[in-house]
């Protein structure tokens, strides 16, 4: 309303609300990911070995005990770049991995023995930590 003054309170508000518009709210630098899934993508064309290496190499540091063995799977993931959003709740086994941690859509597809087994929708967790980016490798049920 003209002539009315700003509280402590609604002057807050008001450059929270005005960061937001211009896309300076607290919400951190979207990491570009495009390497991650173009190199597991490659692994995954490359067959089971590749891509076993792929996610012994970009496992989270903090959960290199809780990889599996994939056998002759693999697993293409094809990211909806729009879902990607910070997730910094996101537990694994219960404990909050260090670093940036990020969650976008993908649709997966299983291989197994160059047929296809399973295509879904689903979620990946990826963390940024210092500057490399870490996943958590699936497990086959």
């Amino acid at each position: 309303m003209p002539g009315r003054p700003l509280t402590a309170l609604g002057l807050t508000a008001a450059l929270g609300l005005a960061a937001a518009l211009s896309g300076c709210a607290s919400t951190p630098q979207r990491p570009d990911f495009r390497g991650y899934f173009a190199d597991n993508n490659a692994a995954a064309a490359a067959g089971p070995a590749a891509q076993q290496e792929f996610f012994n190499r970009t496992q989270h540091p903090d959960f290199t005990a809780n990889t599996c063995e994939l056998g002759d799977l693999t697993v293409r993931l094809d990211p909806a770049w729009s879902t990607l959003r910070p997730d910094p709740g996101f537990t694994a086994d219960g404990v909050v991995p260090r670093g940036q941690i990020w969650v976008i859509g993908v649709e997966v597809t299983t291989r197994t023995g160059g047929s296809t087994t399973g295509h879904q929708i689903g979620s990946q967790h990826l963390v940024v930590l210092d500057g490399r980016t870490f996943g958590f490798a699936p497990c086959p049920q």
